[in-house]
């Protein structure tokens, strides 16, 4: 039986449940960990401003155009966003956000409260959430820029992750990478996400949380309770099940094409998919981590890695590391790929 290991943040903070309540929640995690669901959960609790699209001003739009406290750089940044398909599922008119971002938008942490505040006005919610997987890298500048927000990080069995990420074609970072190999890479990757995000965690333990996606589907009703404590906010079980919005009602689970017996039970798959000497690879790779978060392994002798696996574990860290730097803090980002945004033709603002 896995062993969940539990947030260390104390859910009680501040002493003011009322400015908790309304404080904004970033959920996080690696890819495949859940965070699309966890944060249709938190949107079914009520309470949230709905939205469901994409504002990565960190890891595509300030690397691309620059620092919005450049006047140049904040046009470049609004008028891409409002060319994209997260503007259009804002509900706000192009004309009035336009005008709001570039008098206010002076950091990252300017464009979301702009954006997601104008949002939750609109609906006349009192609180808003964003999800993103890659903010578990950005969790610092967040932080500095938005220093009331909530971060939820997500952790899911890194042999699930592996073997759906793969399924979906793999995380190969170098050009030579082999096909044969996207496993162990996408371990590596999920470990390098996962510690990142504990890292990031242990320097504002107040504000961090820690969930874990087999506990959310296997004993929702605890697992929301402890959370709630956490973001001082009632996510009610019976509601949630209600309202069943976005992720809790459609599946975008990488195993939509197999049997409905194998979608519905997402825990453990690796167990029933993977052959031996592979869980014995990845255990070998990614034992530590997964035992640092709680997760039993099958191998009683740990294998001893090649010295080729040896290497792959000690660069692809750092690999990642120094891409996210380069990304971040040097003219490379001028290379980030716009294509996530799924940009439009020009809005019209007038």
């Amino acid at each position: 039986m896995t062993q969940i290991v539990e947030s260390k943040a104390d859910p009680i903070v501040d002493g003011n449940a009322g400015d908790r309540s309304r404080r904004p929640v970033f959920v996080m995690g690696c890819h495949r960990s859940g965070t699309n669901l966890l944060y249709d959960t938190l949107l079914s609790a009520g309470g949230f401003a709905l939205y469901r699209g994409y504002l990565p001003i960190y890891k595509i739009l300030i690397p691309r155009f620059g620092h919005p406290r450049n006047p140049a750089s904040r046009r470049n940044i609004v008028d891409a966003f409002l060319r994209s398909k997260g503007f259009a599922r804002t509900g706000l008119r192009a004309s009035d956000l336009s005008c709001k971002l570039l008098e206010r938008c002076h950091t990252g942490g300017d464009f979301l409260r702009v954006v997601m505040g104008e949002i939750a006005e609109h609906q006349g919610a009192g609180r808003w959430a964003v999800y993103d997987p890659d903010s578990v890298l950005h969790v610092p500048r967040i932080k500095a820029d938005i220093p009331d927000a909530l971060f939820v990080h997500i952790i899911r069995d890194g042999r699930d992750i592996a073997l759906s990420l793969t399924k979906m074609g793999g995380f190969r970072p170098f050009p030579w990478s082999h096909r044969s190999r996207g496993l162990l890479e996408t371990a590596l990757y999920w470990e390098w996400m996962v510690r990142t995000g504990k890292r990031h965690g242990r320097e504002i333990p107040a504000d961090y949380f820690e969930i874990h996606y087999e506990e959310l589907v296997t004993r929702p009703c605890p697992t929301l309770e402890k959370l709630g404590q956490f973001l001082h906010h009632d996510l009610d079980y019976d509601r949630i099940q209600s309202a069943q919005l976005g992720r809790l009602s459609e599946s975008n689970s990488s195993f939509l094409d197999e049997a409905p017996a194998v979608r519905e039970h997402p825990v453990n798959r690796w167990k029933e998919r993977l052959p031996q000497q592979e869980i014995a690879a990845l255990e070998a790779l990614i034992g530590p981590c997964l035992d640092e978060c709680g997760y039993d392994l099958t191998t009683t002798l740990r294998q001893r890695l090649s010295w080729r696996r040896q290497i792959m574990a000690a660069a692809y860290p750092r690999f990642l590391d120094a891409k996210l730097w380069l990304k971040s803090n040097t003219p490379a980002g001028r290379l980030a790929n716009l294509s996530a945004l799924e940009l439009s033709d020009p809005p019209d603002v007038n």
